[in-house]
């Protein structure tokens, strides 16, 4: 009884997983949980978004691929409704979230008109509805040969504008480390949102959780591959606390639409956390600065939030200072989801990545890949 007593409160005192690339271990009082209910209740009454729940339900799954290693991830394909494409946008989420992060701009590219565009989003494995990975597979490396899958299935020839958010741009990274020539002959386009290319674990909420020496982090994985009932159990029990939490780190106004706060939360709980603590080394020994110049040859757009507690803003600064021709998006006071956030903003942003990209399509020659 004492040990099985031990084992749920280990379970409770780390079993609130921060928003979008951070998991955070805590134990909160009840008056505090009850606080957060209310306060969530007469905020969804203030900005009331008409019944209308962004990425409510997971989108149906319209294709699958199969990865070099024999993981299948569910795949999602847009045509244009404007006209016939001049390229493929390929949408890669981020940590703990599925391609429904990519709600606002799944409804715009297809709209999208001069140029007209097709669009390509997935689950990265081990999140949303792609299968679960073996915990050694689970590391950016990887994931950027899982781009690599989805673009030799999906979008085999023609131009291509690739957009990361977070670990989703570590992986655009990761495959520029991997393949640049592919960014020579047919990746015309490059945008990075809230993303890194190093020294993730060095500082501030990251490096605490990332670190090696985290037996929260590192001891939560193990207890959740063991007694995942217990872990999952903790995380419903402490529902309120968790929608708190990814508030707090996910977004920089705490006046946000609390429907975008649940659809994060909804893909967070969505993941098994020991499936998410998986990538907690590679994302800590994240490190492709020197992958950057395979980029030099592309249209770069970083976007990057002042408030961003998860990857703050000097990350875009620096692949900003690695990459002189790449356009900035500084978003003042916002978190870890501008493209949720200010959608509006970041969707025109992308969109004019995606123009200037274009606007040079004509003098490729070379789009079919070996």
């Amino acid at each position: 009884m004492a040990g099985r007593k031990l084992w749920q409160a280990l379970g409770v005192a780390g079993g609130v997983v921060g928003a979008a690339g951070a998991a955070v271990g805590v134990g909160v009082a009840s008056h505090k949980r009850h606080e957060i209910a209310k306060e969530r209740r007469r905020l969804a009454g203030e900005l009331d978004s008409g019944g209308r729940q962004p990425g409510a339900e997971p989108a149906p799954t319209s294709s699958s691929v199969m990865t070099e290693d024999g993981i299948r991830l569910a795949c999602e394909e847009l045509p244009s409704r404007t006209g016939e494409p001049l390229l493929t946008v390929v949408l890669v989420h981020g940590f703990a979230l599925d391609r429904r992060t990519w709600h606002f701009q799944r409804e715009a590219f297809p709209l999208m008109a001069d140029p007209s565009v097709r669009t390509v989003l997935y689950d990265q494995r081990s999140h949303g509805r792609s299968e679960r990975a073996p915990q050694q597979s689970c590391t950016i490396d990887r994931l950027g040969h899982d781009l690599d899958s989805v673009i030799r299935a999906l979008a085999p020839e023609g131009p291509l504008v690739l957009i990361g958010h977070s670990m989703g741009g570590m992986t655009l990274m990761a495959l520029a480390e991997q393949q640049p020539e592919l960014f020579e002959e047919r990746v015309l386009g490059v945008g990075f949102v809230a993303t890194s290319a190093g020294e993730m674990g060095s500082a501030g909420l990251p490096g605490t959780l990332l670190s090696r020496h985290n037996p929260v982090t590192r001891g939560l994985g193990a207890l959740a591959r063991v007694q995942p009932r217990v872990v999952e159990g903790a995380r419903k029990a402490l529902g309120d606390i968790v929608w708190g939490f990814t508030r707090r780190y996910a977004f920089g106004d705490r006046r946000v639409d609390p429907a975008l706060v649940d659809l994060v939360d909804t893909m967070i709980s969505a993941n098994a956390l020991d499936a998410l603590t998986d990538f907690a080394d590679t994302l800590g020994t994240h490190d492709r600065l020197a992958a950057l110049p395979a980029l030099a040859g592309c249209d770069v757009l970083i976007v990057a939030g002042t408030k961003d507690q998860v990857i703050p803003f000097s990350h875009g600064e620096r692949i900003a200072a690695e990459l002189p021709k790449a356009e900035l998006l500084e978003l003042e006071g916002v978190g870890h989801l501008p493209l949720l956030e200010r959608h509006e903003e970041v969707q025109e942003a992308l969109e004019g990545l995606v123009r200037r990209a274009a606007s040079r399509a004509p003098r490729r020659r070379r789009w079919r890949r070996a």
